[in-house]
């Protein structure tokens, strides 16, 4: 009897033609059945946003065996969702995995990310769900160096799995590894992030660009300080984001709107 092989389903910000997921494919390709569906063009920045007004497109770009690549004209979550919801109706994905991307994904930045967007829809839909990010913003960048890693992570989710409403945000260093740290997240702040032009037709634009500070530079359980000091960072990520502590200490609180 032939046995089925996972599902894994990819998506990114990049955009389809990006060689982040273009690597990332040829890594898995002989784990499972792959199946894509990522943006037209690049969609960093768009977290877990979704199209709500605007129609979507889907073009299939390549069919081969076990491999069919969509391209879709709304966000990554889009890409998730349309996927999900056009072809796997009859199979769900084993795992889904975003990335890729080119550039970092640590910090604060796991709340802005379009990759961290496709594993936190996964994990959304309670499918095991992976976010893969080089600290390399170049078009041309090497990936050659985290086939190993991405290989084993991809495995090992497939064998094991993850817990219900977790999914992992890793991300890797530029250049030498020095090891593998499994880590929190890092308290970092964004700023000066607008620049304003002036437009020779008389106007101000702005552009959104900013400085990022590691407000715990010192702190050596982050992945900020893991990628720093050349560490693969794996950092657990949870939907639920609720604060327990707070809720204990509010139900302490008077919430008696009378006039007093």
């Amino acid at each position: 009897m032939k046995i089925k092989k996972p599902l894994i389903l990819i998506s990114n910000d990049d955009g389809y033609r990006a060689k982040g997921i273009n690597c990332l494919v040829d890594m898995v390709r002989d784990l499972g059945d792959v199946l894509v569906c990522a943006p037209e063009g690049a969609r960093s920045g768009n977290a877990t946003a979704f199209s709500a007004v605007t129609p979507l497109r889907l073009i299939l770009r390549t069919e081969e065996e076990g491999l069919k690549v969509w391209s879709c004209n709304g966000t990554p979550v889009d890409c998730v969702k349309l996927a999900l919801n056009q072809f796997c109706t009859d199979r769900m994905p084993d795992i889904v995995i975003g990335g890729i991307n080119h550039g970092d994904n640590a910090s604060v930045n796991t709340h802005y990310s379009g990759t961290m967007g496709v594993a936190l829809e996964g994990c959304m839909k309670y499918l095991p769900s992976v976010a893969f990010s080089l600290c390399d913003y170049n078009e041309d960048a090497d990936f050659s160096p985290l086939r190993p890693l991405v290989r084993l992570i991809t495995r090992k989710v497939l064998d094991e799995g993850l817990p219900k409403g977790v999914c992992l945000n890793v991300n890797f260093p530029k250049g030498h590894f020095n090891g593998v740290r499994v880590c929190r997240m890092a308290h970092g702040t964004w700023y000066d992030e607008c620049v304003k032009e002036r437009h020779p037709r008389g106007y101000d634009y702005f552009w959104m660009v900013g400085k990022y500070r590691n407000d715990e530079p010192e702190a050596e359980d982050t992945d900020n300080w893991a990628l720093t000091h050349g560490y693969v960072a794996i950092t657990p990520t949870r939907m639920d984001v609720t604060h327990y502590e707070m809720i204990q200490q509010m139900n302490s609180w008077d919430f008696n709107t009378e006039e007093r």
